[in-house]
């Protein structure tokens, strides 16, 4: 009677047997596609030589197979309802808990009511700290709720809290969140408005420009003396356009010649004795650079001469000084400074020598590109019986008396004259986010004697900048402690081990990649970008001390980390740079590559690419490769706050939109021969989006554009939001940490909302630093950052999910 069984390959199985006898006093069949999954789990739960099983195992099993059309059906209907801050995680742990195989609609909803409720609840201690929090962790992942769906949020936080229809907290909660979300219209309406009439003014303002023919007629001089004005700087030209064949045509603004009249006679009286201040000492503009005036309006002019180094950009470019950028720093230019550049290969002891010189000045500034990396100079300091002050974006520690710094390079003091200086990975100068932070830190640290530290292609840009410093430069050039070869094959995965680094260029390769490992029964750290300094510090840490056998990683771990690791493994040859994937440069391999070998410990550092990811010679060849010299050697610029008031004087407006965009349009040319606009998208974002917030001056403004936020996070919407409640008055809190599960329980999707809550604080606490009184609660903040920290380093140390053990 019993067909064959399909899963055992044998007639009469036992499972199925059981099966019919459980069908049979139960009434309860399972569909179709159900029961080979049934029958699978009735053989595993079956004792031996039997062919039956208790009813009620037998409801464990169908209510664990229907488990996924449950969550299907739940996520579904959450979704439909609009209630789409309910997660995955916690529909799963409510259907785990059914045991009614029949289950219904109407049952699932009453399985997950009370998950839901207890999560809200673990959200925050207050209804209106759990709003705010859900509502931050929407926005992280673009989610706005409709005017419906917020009440039907504000209801569950009632219920999960145990509030009547009436209470207060309702109402103040509607009325606000209607208030917000008029004040956001509002803000986006007034912010479209005034950049509509920002463009139209700079759209006016290139219209009224003349040709080069008609400055004479509007000084009342000579062309010739129209040439020589421009040479020594005098006059302002407002715009260059490079045309076909090279030609530059030059443009004037009428009003500002007209306006300049009356300073005629001086410069009549004397010329010959005139000049630009933008010699090669000064920073002046670019040298070789010939600017012939093209066909205006008006007629043409004649070819102008090449004046080197004394030609002014714009009228702009004059205010805004920045192809004179050196000249800006103008602590660093009046001492006599000296530069020392060192470089040299990772593990090559560039910082010795340096930290050593910084510990026996009088007095020393060490400048780092990372948070984590200024206290490691500072203990460095310490290490030596030097106290040193920390400054990065989101924290200080002053110690009174101490005549020493540790900052992030984005923190460089430029009016405080010190002996010696330290500025670390110089070749972060070709980055175009933060390269202009480099540029500034090399020709403002105001230092007599400047070490500057970095990978070998940073040497002919550093060259550029000691050149238009005017500063004399000495080179040291180390090799490696310990020797770095390419291995000859390809790696397994099952044969990594201890001491060995795998390397991935995204957070999801470097979490599979961790899972992985772990089912091989590996002991595993990871680092990647997402997490904070303390998390990445503790994970090296748990590598470094034996306690984690791998460690996976993305490039995070080419700056910052001092790691033991004998071998590295590259787990792709490719990496997605954010506008395309490519093959990993010669430097990329050599400085991630070149974290292997520690010397003293392994005495010779390995470099291979794990089996399926690529060539182990094209890891050799990336080795023993010549380092690349960059095709544009210009180093990125960007204004400051002072540049930004000096321009916004200059074109009469106080809208920092319309700043931004001026600077863009009319500072540097592409072709600039000395500098580049660094990339300020994300700057001329924020400013676009604050346009409409009333309230905040310039350089408040200026503050907000260069907060650290991430875009992907939906960050700029969140900015405005706070920049908003600081120009009506109001305290910004700081952002919480949110629902976080037991660690052990915790996944990938809670993972990624703490690192994200994260970043939310390192914001708040970057704009606390500059906005005290808008930002209070700073120890709470740092509190709920150490939380966060904990949570998620508990969650890393976790070598293996928690699973179910069931024996059907």
């Amino acid at each position: 009677m019993t067909p064959d069984d399909p899963i055992a390959g044998r007639p009469f199985s036992p499972a199925r047997q059981a099966l019919a006898h459980v069908m049979a006093r139960t009434g309860l069949v399972p569909e179709s596609r159900e029961e080979p999954e049934v029958l699978r789990r009735l053989a595993r739960a079956l004792e031996p030589g039997t062919q039956d099983v208790p009813d009620e195992r037998y409801r464990q099993i169908l209510c664990v197979v229907r488990q996924k059309k449950w969550i299907s059906r739940l996520i579904d209907r959450t979704r439909r309802s609009g209630r789409v801050w309910i997660m995955r995680a916690e529909i799963e742990q409510a259907v785990a808990g059914i045991t009614d195989p029949e289950a219904d609609d109407a049952a699932l909803e009453r399985a997950l009511a009370p998950v839901a409720e207890a999560r809200l609840r673990e959200y925050g201690t207050s209804p209106r700290a759990v709003f705010a929090a859900v509502q931050a962790d929407l926005v992280d992942t673009g989610r706005v709720l409709s005017p419906a769906q917020t009440d039907l949020l504000l209801m569950a936080i009632a219920v999960a809290f145990g509030l009547g229809a009436d209470d207060p907290f309702l109402e103040t909660a509607r009325r606000e969140e209607s208030q917000r979300q008029t004040a956001t219209s509002r803000i986006e309406k007034v912010g479209r408005e005034r950049r509509e009439q920002e463009e139209e003014h700079l759209r006016t303002w290139e219209e009224s420009l003349v040709p080069f023919s008609e400055v004479p007629r509007l000084l009342h001089c000579s062309p010739r003396e129209a040439l020589r004005w421009i040479a020594e700087n005098r006059l302002p030209v407002a715009r260059k356009v490079l045309e076909s064949g090279g030609r530059e045509r030059w443009e004037f603004d009428p009003a500002t010649l007209v306006a300049l009249r009356t300073q005629l006679p001086e410069w009549r009286r004397g010329s010959g004795q005139g000049g630009a201040q933008g010699g090669a000492g000064q920073g002046g503009a670019g040298q070789g650079n010939p600017g012939p005036g093209g066909a205006g309006r008006g007629g043409s002019a004649p070819v102008a001469p090449d004046m080197g180094r004394k030609v002014a950009n714009a009228v702009i470019a004059r205010v805004a000084a920045l192809d004179r950028y050196a000249a800006h720093f103008r602590t660093a230019r009046a001492l006599n400074r000296r530069i020392t550049l060192v470089t040299g290969p990772t593990n090559s002891g560039k910082s010795y020598t340096a930290l050593n010189a910084l510990a026996q000045a009088e007095s020393g500034l060490a400048l780092a590109p990372l948070r984590l990396l200024a206290h490691e100079f500072r203990e460095a300091l310490a290490a030596r019986g030097v106290e040193a002050s920390l400054s990065t974006g989101e924290e200080r520690i002053l110690v009174p008396g101490s005549r020493h710094l540790a900052a992030t390079v984005e923190m460089c003091p430029f009016y405080n004259p010190v002996d010696v200086a330290v500025i670390d990975e110089a070749q972060m100068l070709f980055d175009t986010d933060r390269g202009a932070a480099w540029t500034a830190a090399i020709m403002g640290a105001p230092a007599r004697h400047l070490y500057v530290l970095g990978a070998p292609d940073c040497i002919p840009m550093v060259r550029r900048i000691a050149e238009l410093c005017g500063d004399p430069l000495d080179e040291i050039s180390l090799e490696r402690k310990s020797p770095l070869r390419a291995a000859s094959q390809p790696v397994r995965l099952a044969e990594l081990g201890a001491g060995d680094a795998l390397i991935a260029f995204s957070r999801r390769e470097v979490l599979d990649l961790r899972a992985a490992l772990m089912q091989h029964g590996k002991r595993v750290a990871v680092v990647y970008g997402a997490l904070s300094p303390e998390v990445r510090r503790a994970e090296a840490q748990r590598f470094n001390n034996g306690q984690a056998d791998i460690l996976v990683a993305t490039d995070a771990i080419g700056m910052g980390l001092n790691l033991s690791i004998k071998r590295v493994v590259f787990a792709s040859l490719k990496k997605y740079d954010g506008r395309q994937t490519r093959d990993l440069t010669v430097q990329e391999v050599k400085q991630i590559g070149g974290r292997a070998g520690r010397f003293g410990k392994h005495e010779t550092g390995v470099v291979a690419v794990l089996a399926g990811a690529g060539s182990p010679s094209f890891v050799r060849r990336q080795l023993e490769a010549d380092p690349e010299l960059p095709d544009d050697l210009r180093p990125f610029v960007q204004p400051d706050v002072d540049i930004v008031k000096a321009v916004a004087s200059e074109i009469g407006s106080q809208s920092l939109y319309g700043v931004l965009a001026r600077i863009h349009r009319a500072v540097l040319r592409k072709d600039d021969p000395n500098y580049r606009l660094s990339d300020m998208e994300q700057a001329f974002a924020i400013a676009s989006a604050l346009e409409g917030v009333e309230g905040l001056d310039l350089a408040m403004r200026w503050a907000y554009a260069m907060c650290p936020v991430d875009d992907r996070d939906n960050g700029i919407r969140r900015l405005v939001g706070w920049a908003a409640d600081h120009a009506a008055g109001r305290k910004v809190l700081p952002p919480g940490s949110g629902h976080l599960p037991s660690a052990e329980r915790a996944g990938r999707e809670e993972l990624e909302r703490a690192e994200k809550r994260h970043k939310r604080l390192v914001a708040w606490r970057w704009l606390a630093l500059r906005f005290p009184d808008f930002y209070p609660d700073r120890e709470e903040a740092e509190d709920t950052t150490r939380r966060l920290n904990d949570w998620i380093e508990s969650v890393l140390r976790q070598q293996s999910r928690a699973r179910r053990t069931q024996k059907f």
